[in-house]
């Protein structure tokens, strides 16, 4: 026999046996240390001077009670009449000193209470006070043959052995075995959610009754499953996070997730301490590279085109870093368009080779005037049986992208540009159909007036991407009123580049790490096609009632209000058919048309339609 390798499996196995053991003992022994250092604090000086006065009191009103009520007994003997002078004397005597004595048993039994006993010596004599009596009537009981007895000094000394074991099993420090994978900070947080630290020090932070398994090593970082007993739930338990913190000693910035477990008694403690997303290139972008990196699955996150966007984050969060990657992959296809409209400029000069930009608000109404008319072209080319337009290259997908919504509002509640807002509501609720799809960007995603989100448009938003936000409220605008509730915590996300992405009910409120573009990257992107509005054909032949210009240079300098009037005498009569005939934007047809009714050279009718005045007749 190897006995160095039989030695060597003995005391591998003994060793896992006392650390199995060590935490079902723990509660034990850490009961006994905070009673027995309860008790210590309490045998001081004063508490003993007073326990002695109680006693000396105690025993004097004892001695008085008794002389009392022998007095009683012999004033009874002396005298038959119940109603003698002496009896009534010694009556009253005797009930004032058993009066007194219960008020010093009162006494002395509180200052006992106050100066109790060391848990030690309370063990020794509750033995002793079972062993002696039971051992001695025990031994009176027994007959010289009888074998079997059991005496009640063995069983008592059986105790204290079983006593002292669980004692010092409760107060071993196991040895905690963990991954040789961990880094110096994982392996100080799992030693610290092993149990048999957790239970030893979890009263000392309010947390007594909760019990953690031994932290699992996961790619996004430390796991434990914790027991909750008692009057404990995972509400209340995810209420505990600073003292949890503090128990763990966790830095300040390292993210800890507290969630509910399998049952309705357990919960879930996540160390953030790696991520997923660790070590894969998320820098520069190719057709069809992903979004981000899921930093707790590890997968890639894809944000499909064709879909109605918002995303927030507040300043420096990284946002348009992000978005950037979306916004390449709308505009590298022929049958996909770009349109970044962007009152800041930083962004829209990056793009401007490959997509319509929009920056001073005349630019930005004319832009979403021709993007209203070009989504009212679209809804009449779909077929009945058709839920959208077909995407072709004379019908691209023209994707939207508003960087920084609270401008856009700002900016149309200035005199005469109250439209812009109405168009974007128009094409938030409508143009999907028409494959215009609206992504909004903002850094305040809050819905008051100094706001960056318009109620209408968040009401058709399907997915909503978060960066790091500001407060607990704003994760709520933009994820939900259950966000909170849910684990939708986007003010919690470090800065910059991790994000949050919910797209339904089964999306899980993972960090992801986003697509690092920059605008280097961006301005080294090969040119595309830039989105115009193509003017619509007339639908009938002019009949001309004015003289034709002489010349082409003379044509060439045709005013819009000469072109709006010659439209209306034409035979247009509509907004629509003004505009298809004439090319010329919504809303400047809008203006020109209400200079026109004013000074009498048109005139409207109730139903809307336009005919020449008294003064074009």
């Amino acid at each position: 026999m190897d006995w160095k390798q039989a030695w060597s499996t003995t005391t591998n196995t003994t060793t896992t046996a006392l650390d199995v053991l060590a935490p079902v003992c723990a509660p034990f022994a850490s009961h006994w240390d905070r009673e027995a250092e309860r008790r210590v604090q309490l045998r001081t000086p004063e508490n003993l001077k007073a326990l002695m006065a109680a006693q000396r009191e105690h025993n004097s009103t004892r001695s008085t009670a008794v002389m009392a009520r022998n007095q009683r007994s012999a004033a009874r003997k002396a005298s038959n009449n119940p109603l003698s002078a002496n009896r009534r004397a010694a009556r009253t005597a005797d009930k004032a000193a058993r009066q007194h004595h219960r008020q010093a048993r009162s006494v002395l039994k509180a200052a006992r209470k106050n100066h109790p006993n060391t848990l030690t010596a309370l063990a020794v004599q509750a033995h002793a006070a079972h062993a002696v009596p039971s051992g001695l009537v025990s031994w009176l009981m027994s007959e010289v043959g009888d074998a079997l007895t059991l005496w009640p000094a063995s069983v008592s000394a059986g105790l204290i052995g079983l006593n002292v074991a669980g004692l010092w099993l409760g107060r071993r420090q196991p040895s905690v075995r963990l991954d040789d994978g961990m880094t110096a900070e994982e392996r100080r947080l799992a030693s610290r959610l092993d149990p048999s630290f957790w239970v030893q020090n979890a009263d000392a932070r309010g947390l007594s009754g909760t019990v953690p398994t031994p932290a699992k090593l996961t790619p996004a970082g430390l796991v434990s499953h914790v027991r909750l007993d008692g009057r404990w739930t995972p509400k209340t338990f995810r209420a505990k996070a600073d003292e949890i913190r503090a128990l763990l000693g966790a830095r300040t910035d390292l993210r800890m997730e507290i969630a509910s477990g399998s049952h309705g008694d357990r919960a879930t403690i996540t160390l953030r301490t790696r991520s997923a997303a660790d070590g894969v290139n998320l820098t520069g972008w190719e057709p069809g590279a992903p979004w981000g990196i899921d930093t707790i699955t590890g997968e890639p996150v894809m944000v499909p085109l064709g879909r109605r966007m918002l995303v927030a984050g507040t300043s420096g969060s990284g946002k348009s870093w992000s978005t950037r990657a979306l916004l390449a992959e709308a505009s590298e296809t022929e049958d996909h368009r770009l349109v970044v409209i962007d009152p800041k400029r930083v962004e829209a000069l990056n793009w401007e080779h490959r997509a319509r930009t929009a920056v001073q608000p005349d630019d930005v109404l004319t832009v979403s005037d021709e993007l209203v008319a070009e989504m009212h072209d679209r809804l009449e080319l779909i077929p009945r049986g058709r839920d959208t337009v077909a995407i072709t290259p004379a019908t691209p997908r023209i994707t939207v992208f508003v960087d920084e919504g609270a401008e856009i509002i700002s900016m149309s509640g200035q005199k005469g540009y109250g439209r812009i807002m109405d168009n974007f509501r128009t094409l938030a609720r409508m143009a999907r159909a028409g494959e215009i799809i609206l992504i909004w960007a903002t850094q305040k995603p809050t819905m008051d007036k100094n706001g960056g989100i318009d109620p209408q448009i968040s009401a058709q938003i399907t997915y909503r991407a978060a960066l790091a936000l500001s407060t607990s409220g704003e994760s709520r605008v933009v994820f939900g009123e259950d966000a909170t509730e849910k684990g939708w915590h986007a003010h919690e996300l470090p800065m910059p580049g991790v994000a949050m992405l919910r797209s339904g009910p089964k999306s899980q409120p993972h960090p992801i790490t986003t697509r690092a573009f920059s605008p280097a990257d961006v301005i080294n992107l090969p040119d595309r096609p830039v989105w115009h509005r193509e003017a619509s054909p007339a639908t009938t032949s002019p009949l001309h009632l004015v003289k034709e210009p002489a010349t082409p240079a003379a044509a060439t300098t045709e005013t819009n209000r000469n072109r709006i009037l010659r439209a209306v005498h034409d035979g247009a009569r509509t907004l629509r058919d003004i505009t298809d005939r004439t090319g010329i934007n919504k809303g400047t047809v809008s203006r020109e048309i209400k200079t026109l009714t004013d000074t009498g050279s048109l005139r409207k009718n109730d139903d809307g339609t336009v005919l020449p005045g008294q003064q074009a007749a």
